[in-house]
């Protein structure tokens, strides 16, 4: 038995449990797990006392590219990605332009050739006057789904209104991904954002603004009888919801939900904790936790949004919303497992099954025999600080600096390659589109 790859004598994580063994690869898939003490190999990896994860997934982040170049690019956040044991980004539609017709998504698909280290795919944005291309974008290789912003957040994609979140559920067959805040209620509330004061912005996109938005969005589902992911919830409220919803809806949180909290985030980090929705309070973060761990929660994503510091450093409400994050994703989740707020099983089970099954990957999302050997190795006892020197996107920032991580990624495997291998980038612009079950038919 020769292979081109071995990873040797790790402990094995899946959804199912973990195990000891040996896992081999030929090409770019996983072709035999087991016990490999007779086998050859081009490489062998030795990964005792390192826990193998399946790929971790991040499938929601904003990479700036086309047209705000100078705050991040689809090389250097990949790079970012790549650096932190992510195998594959879903990218957001809000650039300029927008990705509203199949020119601008394969002019994404073009530019991400040869340049981005990982995997990837992008989202077709919605609007009322695109709804007629959606069907033709979703079934294009490399498209994760139809993105809808319900509320305004970074760029002017915008659908707030009833009859267009229907007409778009009615176009379409795949599963819709919704920034879900009311923007009837936003526009009325804008007028309480206090001038250099990031506390109001949990004033003005309040707890409110989030749960009307998402009590339409799920009535608006049942109605039409279509699937959709609801994006980075905040509030105890939506969780009560999406509890009883499970037949039509997905549910994302993000590590900045779970680990930062207010009023303690805009003391320290001012508009660097500034996002959309907002960071609220601890009441918030606690039923977040709890829903993560009773099952509500399907994915974990970091919505990796990059501003420059200068742009964050402008008294509120002109300072914009978002904070990068592809990078922080494991180091700071993996702190959580280690200081039992949820278990390995469940941290694969957010950021591989979960976006495996929520967005119908084809090759990707487990640990099995068949599937693309992407691996996130990582050294589950290793004490690291997270600094700004370390992180690598282009806004040259974390809100997470200074952050005492316990559990660290150690490689970055992506369809048998090494593309991270401790702490360097060993392998660039390698990475491909993602594969979906409902797109198969155009992969050829």
């Amino acid at each position: 038995m020769t292979y081109d790859l071995i990873l040797k004598g790790g402990t094995v994580v899946t959804p199912g449990g973990t195990a000891e063994t040996d896992i081999g690869v030929r090409g770019e898939r996983i072709a035999f797990i087991g016990n490999l003490s007779g086998a050859e190999a081009a490489e062998i990896y030795d990964t005792t006392g390192l826990h193998i994860l399946p790929g971790v997934i991040d499938s929601q982040v904003h990479f700036r590219e086309p047209g705000m170049e100078y705050k991040a690019d689809l090389e250097t956040e990949a790079r970012s990605a790549a650096l932190g044991g992510v195998v594959a980004v879903f990218e957001m539609p809000n650039t300029n332009p927008t990705t509203t017709t199949p020119d601008m998504l394969q002019d994404k698909l073009n530019r991400a050739k040869g340049r981005m280290d990982v995997d990837h795919a992008f989202y077709a944005g919605a609007t009322h006057e695109n709804i007629h291309l959606l069907p033709e974008m979703e079934k294009m290789l490399g498209c994760c789904g139809v993105k809808v912003f319900m509320g305004a957040s970074t760029g002017d994609l915008l659908i707030k209104d009833d009859e267009g979140v229907e007409a778009v559920l009615r176009a379409i067959k795949r599963r819709a991904a919704f920034h879900s805040e009311d923007e009837y209620r936003l526009e009325e509330r804008r007028k309480l954002a206090v001038t250099g004061d990031w506390q109001s912005h949990i004033v003005v996109r309040d707890v409110e603004a989030a749960v009307s938005s998402t009590r339409r969005l799920l009535r608006l589902a049942r109605k039409t009888g279509k699937r959709i992911h609801v994006l980075h919830i905040s509030t105890a409220e939506e969780m009560e919801l999406l509890r009883d919803a499970k037949d039509v809806a997905s549910v994302e949180v993000l590590p900045n939900h779970l680990t930062l909290a207010a009023p303690d985030c805009y003391e320290r980090l001012k508009g660097f904790a500034q996002q959309n929705p907002p960071v609220r309070e601890q009441r918030h973060q606690d039923a977040l936790w709890r829903a993560v761990n009773a099952g509500i929660v399907d994915v974990l994503a970091t919505d990796h949004a990059p501003h420059t510091r200068e742009e964050k450093e402008r008294p509120y409400p002109a300072s914009p919303s978002g904070m990068p994050g592809v990078q922080t994703l494991v180091p700071v989740m993996l702190t959580h497992v280690n200081n039992g707020k949820l278990s390995l099983q469940r941290f694969v089970e957010l950021t591989s099954a979960g976006p495996q099954r929520v967005f119908g990957l084809a090759d990707k999302g487990r640990v099995a025999e068949g599937y693309h050997a992407d691996f996130t190795v990582v050294d589950l006892k290793r004490q690291e600080t997270i600094t700004e020197d370390w992180s690598k996107s282009k806004c040259g920032w974390t809100q997470y600096d200074g952050f005492e991580a316990t559990g660290w990624p150690v490689a970055t495997i992506i369809r048998g390659g090494f593309v991270m291998r401790d702490g360097e980038i060993v392998k660039k612009g390698g990475g491909q589109p993602v594969r979906f079950n409902e797109t198969l038919e155009t992969a050829e």
